[in-house]
């Protein structure tokens, strides 16, 4: 018999003898106080690191981008294989913020590196878990959901000792606030930025610096009424024209990017960058002045787009890149933004040539950067030019930590073309490494009914549901899963639900008209299929609709549908 494992959490102190357990290092305090983001994790590789890379050293290379951001301090053993240009550039050129989720993207990749590094049997045990950074709380989240017990056990802690108390001064604190930016961690950014600007004189250059960095952070995080009010603490103790430009830049990106769509002001916005641009209009420094104006204008590019004027925003686009010009080989991530904006720009026109030459460029400039090839490998799958989606969709996979978005892309790619098993691969791998990526569990039910495996495609629409309640794509699925299992009265609840959230879903209207027939409604079921065909003609609904034409004895009608459902598989509209 072989003895069970589970991980375990427990809210209190650790023991002081381990007994049995075969602990793979001495117990790990995970407090973020004073070390910041990743103790837990630094903690677990700097044990894990030197014995793994003596043999298997390709193991480490695969995970350089997670080891070394999680613990800088083994740069000197582990060579960073995979860059981008961000590490060569001065603090003033730095302008990317990575986004939240690249946190979750390090989690994953380094839970993957324990999990193949350790050997069966072992445990680590983790105190303090309950004060420790949200990277090492959502890493152990991660570790426990992907690591069998019987390959690690973990066992965390909620208590612990006390460590000191943090004594760091704001040239420290600067150094730190500085990394995390750079690494994305934006929780360590907005509570350690605040203590650097509680210690430094307001409105000096210290305290502009620590500003920046936390409303910058919080804005990230959705919490905009907290960086809203560090923006006006800007305006309240600067006169500096520079700080103002930046802080109206800042307070109008709240508005116009703000993660409810409903909350988003772009009026206000749009007052706010204005004055921006005004401002920096008038900075005497001619190359501080091209910079900032051409990253004000981009900023209105985004509020124009939003207000459907695209025309407008690519105007004010090409403009930011005229002016990148005078800046000469400086601010080359800014330039790669502007070249990428434009090609998306481009693309939502219809002038796809020039859109791929602008992502080209882009990726010229910073090629292990992976958001650019995702967007033109979306653009040439559009264009039906599927290998080359292909072969960037899995550059974008090997430029980073996993990166579930290239794997949902390529699962759509691999659906299109009709490789099922592939699709349906790639999409598990999405939900393993984000179990909350509503999209995934859409098309994997959807893939998994038409493959008439229903009680995996049950699961998945149960899961989506308990995810976004009423969502009307998996309500759609749910109906075809009633209707297939002659559960017809379950299967119009599920389907009226889904056309009362998204009144012009096809895929809904063409999902009840199967239910109609199957239920005996012909004529109802030849109204919703024709309704589902005046939205969007596609050759299963002409062929269902053939059907139950012919079975209301409509022969002429059923055979006229039929050469359409042909001509539409052909490429060719019916008429």
């Amino acid at each position: 018999m072989t003895e069970e494992r589970s991980h375990l959490r427990v809210q209190g102190e650790p023991p002081a003898r381990w007994g049995a357990v075969r602990l793979l290092t001495p117990l790990i305090d995970a407090h973020r106080r004073p070390h910041g983001p990743y103790t837990f994790a630094a903690g677990l590789l700097r044990r894990l690191v030197p014995p793994v890379l003596r043999r298997s050293p390709e193991l480490v290379a695969a995970h350089d981008i997670e080891i070394l951001a999680a613990a800088p301090e083994l740069a000197a053993t582990v060579r960073a294989r995979r860059v981008t240009i961000d590490v060569e550039l001065p603090d003033e050129e730095r302008i990317l913020v990575p986004a939240p989720r690249r946190t979750l993207r390090l989690a994953n990749g380094i839970a993957e590196f324990v999990r193949d590094a350790v050997r069966p049997g072992r445990a680590i045990a983790v105190c303090n878990a309950d004060a420790a950074d949200p990277t090492d709380t959502e890493l152990l989240d991660v570790m426990m959901r992907r690591i069998p017990p019987g390959t690690l056990t973990i066992m965390t802690y909620s208590g612990g000792p006390e460590p000191p108390p943090d004594t760091r001064d704001a040239g420290e604190l600067w150094a730190v606030v500085d990394r995390c930016t750079r690494e994305g961690f934006l929780h360590a950014v907005a509570e350690l930025g605040e203590l650097g600007m509680a210690a430094s004189p307001p409105g000096g250059t210290s305290w502009w610096r620590f500003a920046q960095r936390t409303a910058t952070a919080l804005g990230g995080l959705g919490r905009t009424g907290e960086a809203r009010a560090i923006w006006d603490r800007v305006r309240l103790v600067s006169q500096d024209p520079a700080m103002h430009a930046a802080a109206a830049y800042g307070t109008a990106m709240l508005d116009a990017r703000h993660p409810d769509p409903a909350r988003r002001d772009l009026t206000r916005a749009r007052a706010w960058i204005n004055e921006a641009i005004a401002i920096s209009t008038i900075l005497p420094d001619p190359a501080e002045r091209a910079f900032k104006l051409g990253f004000d204008r981009n900023g209105l590019a985004l509020i124009e787009l939003r207000q459907g004027r695209h025309d407008a925003a690519l105007a004010l686009v090409e403009s930011a890149i005229e002016l990148a010009r005078e800046l000469g080989e400086r601010h080359r991530p800014h330039r790669m933004v502007l070249l990428a904006n434009r090609a998306q720009l481009l693309a939502g026109l219809g002038r796809t040539k020039e859109a791929l030459e602008d992502y080209g460029a882009a990726i010229a400039i910073d090629p292990g950067f992976p958001d650019q090839y995702l967007e033109r490998g979306n653009l040439l799958f559009k264009l039906g030019r599927h290998e080359e989606a292909m072969a960037d969709f899995e550059q974008a996979m090997r430029a980073g930590p996993p990166l579930p978005e290239a794997y949902y892309n390529r699962a759509e790619l691999c659906a299109v073309r009709g490789e099922v098993e592939a699709a349906l691969a790639d999409l598990g791998r999405v939900i393993e490494l984000d179990p909350g990526y509503l999209d995934a569990y859409i098309n994997r039910a959807g893939l998994l009914a038409g493959c008439e495996r229903d009680e995996e495609a049950r699961a998945d629409v149960e899961t989506g549901l308990r995810l976004a309640p009423g969502n009307p794509y998996l309500l759609t699925v749910l109906g075809q899963l009633e209707t297939a299992a002659g559960r017809y009265a379950e299967a119009e609840v599920a389907l009226e639900r889904a056309l009362e959230r998204a009144p012009e879903l096809v895929s809904a209207w063409g999902s009840r008209g199967a239910l109609r027939f199957a239920s005996g409604d012909l004529e109802g079921a030849v109204g919703d299929l024709t309704h589902a065909i005046a939205l969007h003609p596609q050759p299963d609904l002409y062929a269902n609709r053939a059907v139950a034409l012919r079975a209301l004895g409509r022969h002429a009608e059923a055979e006229a549908d039929d050469h359409r459902a042909a001509g539409t598989a052909d490429g060719n509209i019916g008429v």
